[in-house]
């Protein structure tokens, strides 16, 4: 079995993720970790060092050595990982199971001003700038987060409670 949780930064992918994999018994692997594991760097230091596109060809080729290496997983994507090249495409085509964890712009904004420090994206970001630039964002990315098999909306609910709504909806 093979799961895919994509959503914007923040939702809980890798949270609800290894709640999921914990309860299926599987493993879990959150794909940014990977691959920083396998370049032996940070994500924003390959971003600085080697660019974007550097990190994009980067992270197709390591999702589709994912796909083919594991058997079952659940597996947390990048925020931005299903909205580059043919990367939704070849999730829907390896898996029935792709997960959109769908949270709102002011529940995101309230997770995320906790996190701003962490999360190069935001981090120059004032606090009141940050729903302007959740919505933007999700208006981008939403055409791809929407072709996920599945859409988890979150409504303040737990990350076991989502995790839970993953586990009844699994094909």
């Amino acid at each position: 079995m093979k799961i895919v949780l994509l959503g914007y930064m923040g939702s809980g992918k890798s949270t609800v993720g290894r709640i999921v994999a914990n309860h299926l018994n599987i493993k879990f692997l959150d794909l940014d970790t990977y691959i920083e594991e396998v370049e032996a760097m940070p994500i924003a230091s390959i971003f600085e060092t080697k660019g974007e596109i550097y990190f994009r060809k980067k992270e197709i080729e390591y999702l589709n050595k994912i796909f083919s290496n594991e058997e079952s997983f659940v597996l947390s994507l990048g925020g931005g990982t299903p909205c580059f090249g043919t990367n939704m495409a070849l999730i829907n085509e390896k898996t029935a199971n792709s997960f959109y964890l769908n949270v709102g712009i002011n529940e995101l904004a309230d997770r995320l001003l906790m996190e701003k420090s962490h999360r190069p994206m935001i981090s120059h970001l004032q606090d009141e700038e940050l729903i302007g630039f959740i919505g933007k964002h999700l208006f981008e990315r939403s055409y791809f987060y929407n072709q996920a098999h599945q859409k988890v909306k979150s409504n303040l609910n737990t990350p076991t409670e989502i995790a839970e709504m993953i586990v009844k909806k699994l094909v």
